[in-house]
């Protein structure tokens, strides 16, 4: 890890970008990166996040190292908040009218975020629904 940390730190570098830190929470394989350059990502910090982190993925597995997750800004943290938020609001909602609520389209990973998240409410199910990029969870409630 020390070697992808190197790595990850020279990329940002060679990037163009001054003012940075690094960091490794070694419990969950999670880089902190916090880049501090005002607007240039706050326009693209999604993208950059996703595109950084394929990077990063392809490096680590070049050394061996099986799973890592990159955080940039604390895009991610805040997004999986922002999804966890929408997922509880979607089951008192569901709840409360006793009709299907539908989430908006999401990857893979934010949609098992709402799925474990509501796994422990007993009085609604979870499931996905759609094709590819347009892919959903649905909330509905157990009659």
């Amino acid at each position: 890890m020390d070697q992808l940390h190197r790595n990850i730190q020279k990329l940002i570098e060679l990037m163009g970008f001054n003012d940075f830190s690094v960091s490794l929470e070694p419990e969950s394989n999670r880089f902190l990166i916090f880049i501090n350059d005002g607007d240039f990502l706050k326009n693209f910090l999604p993208n950059f996040v996703a595109d950084f982190d394929y990077v990063v993925k392809l490096m680590a597995k070049k050394i061996g190292v099986e799973m890592v997750v990159v955080d940039i800004n604390n895009y991610r943290r805040e997004r999986e908040n922002l999804i966890l938020e929408l997922a509880r609001a979607a089951a008192r909602k569901a709840t409360a009218t006793k009709q299907e609520v539908a989430l908006p389209t999401m990857n893979a990973y934010e949609r098992r975020l709402v799925h474990v998240e509501l796994a422990s409410h007993p009085d609604i199910k979870t499931e996905s629904a759609g094709e590819g990029r347009d892919r959903y969870v649905a909330v509905k409630p157990i009659e």
